[in-house]
């Protein structure tokens, strides 16, 4: 156990340009000395979907190291906190070796961020598992959600670390009316992704459910989004570039691009703007 001092601590509100109205993150900007259990208690205090912790890095490559906390443990990776700890990291006085990207070093590995207009872009990283879900995942999946097995459009492993699946259903409107009962696969890492009709601002609507972790819901998930990017950019599901909306059934007002480069590197990319700043004593 350390002895506990002050840290600089900020929350991020991420992938919404409303205020308040996207997914914070919680970051401590100095986690060094932290045990992994009192790292995990204050994610469990926080009882947000993700709080990080920044830490030197352990490659030359690497502007800073990152460790991912869900109230119900630690992710290898994390899209969201890796736009607000980017953000942080920035905000508390952080300079990139590179001027056109940050480095951030994770579980997974490096992973790239860049600065834009306003927003930052993480590259997704890539997924541990793909291809089609077995029928018995995926009867399991649509009991939680309460439809039948021919609402299913097209499902798919989406896996970059913490487990995902996904299913897609024809519409949005179908996504959003979803009422899903986790006490039937408790242990779900999970999405439903719909697409919005011609003329509409967002091209899907996303819904992610983490009980596994804790999480009954995410307001806006980056690594599902990066994942699922892949998924539908390499296979003619979606266009190179689109636009998702999350967390509309919570309230907010998540707005996630995704962009396929020629050579199929998919960025996520979203609004993340710092709402609090103080500091924590651990």
């Amino acid at each position: 156990m350390t002895m506990p001092r002050t840290r600089p601590f900020v929350q991020v509100d991420v992938f919404s340009t409303s205020p308040y109205s996207g997914n914070p993150v919680a970051v401590v900007l100095d986690g060094t000395d932290l045990s992994d259990e009192e790292m995990q208690r204050v994610a469990r205090w926080t009882n947000l979907s993700e709080t990080t912790f920044l830490l030197p890095p352990t490659v030359p490559e690497a502007d800073y190291r990152v460790r991912i906390f869900t109230p119900g443990g630690e992710l290898p990776f994390a899209g969201h906190p890796t736009l607000g700890s980017a953000r942080a990291w920035l905000d508390g006085g952080g300079t990139p070796r590179d001027d056109g990207r940050i480095v951030q070093e994770c579980a997974v590995g490096l992973v790239a961020v860049r600065r834009g207009e306003g927003a930052l872009a993480f590259a997704a990283p890539p997924r541990v598992r793909e291809g089609a879900l077995d029928e018995d995942q995926l009867r399991w999946i649509v009991g939680a959600f309460g439809i039948t097995r021919d609402r299913v459009v097209a499902h798919q492993w989406v896996d970059n670390g913490p487990g995902w699946a996904v299913v897609q259903l024809a519409t949005a409107e179908e996504v959003l009316a979803l009422e899903p009962d986790f006490s039937l696969a408790p242990t779900a890492m999970v999405g439903a992704i719909g697409a919005y009709g011609d003329g509409s601002r967002h091209a899907f609507e996303l819904r992610t459910f983490a009980p596994g972790a804790g999480v009954p819901e995410d307001p806006a998930c980056g690594s599902m989004n990066a994942a699922v990017g892949q998924w539908l950019t390499s296979t003619g599901g979606a266009p190179s570039s689109y636009r998702v909306s999350q967390g509309t059934r919570l309230g907010r007002a998540a707005s996630i691009e995704i962009t396929a480069d020629p050579d199929g590197t998919v960025w996520v990319s979203g609004a993340a703007d710092v709402c609090i700043r103080g500091a924590i004593t651990l």
